[in-house]
């Protein structure tokens, strides 16, 4: 799609395609009410000016339509929508061995249950013993500065979507 046919689509359609990106529903009406956008310069100016105005309701919100790190399992099902966009940001978890993955999964629960949300990372390029290692060293932050750090890895993910959402 090009951002003229993103421009132009009807409101339903254009907040599917922007929840794909970040699944904030605040974040969607912030950038619907910002249409249309004249280039991808002002697409990105919109999206970081809607961040900003998210709260800490909407990022949960958003981090809840991610799947875990390492959950193959649930790229293929409950996220069918950003499937194909988070199989390839999670590429690195895809040839983990076993016990990298177990440790994973393991060190998901752990973080979950201590912050109350998932451990959210900008995954593109990273291997899964990376994301491992990152997810364990923020495990020791205190719970606003891991939100914050989980903010602005979403705000990355959302930026490299709403790119993917503009590719041919």
């Amino acid at each position: 799609m090009i951002l003229a046919q993103l421009n132009e689509l009807a409101r339903e359609q254009v907040s599917a395609e922007l929840r794909r990106c970040c699944g904030a529903e605040h974040w969607v009406d912030q950038m619907l009410a910002r249409r249309p956008f004249v280039d991808r310069a002002a697409l990105h100016s919109a999206a970081a000016e809607a961040a900003r105005s998210l709260e800490e309701k909407d990022w949960l919100e958003a981090f809840s339509h991610h799947p875990k790190i390492g959950d193959l399992d649930a790229l293929r099902g409950q996220f069918a929508s950003t499937a194909g966009w988070a199989a390839s940001e999670q590429a690195g978890a895809t040839s983990a061995s076993d016990e990298v993955l177990r440790a994973l999964a393991e060190s998901n629960r752990v973080y979950e249950e201590r912050f109350g949300f998932r451990f959210i990372v900008c995954a593109t390029g990273r291997n899964a013993a990376e994301m491992l290692a990152l997810l364990q060293a923020r495990l020791d932050h205190p719970r606003s500065d891991e939100l914050r750090i989980a903010a602005g890895e979403q705000e990355k993910i959302t930026l490299l979507r709403l790119e993917k959402l503009l590719s041919p």
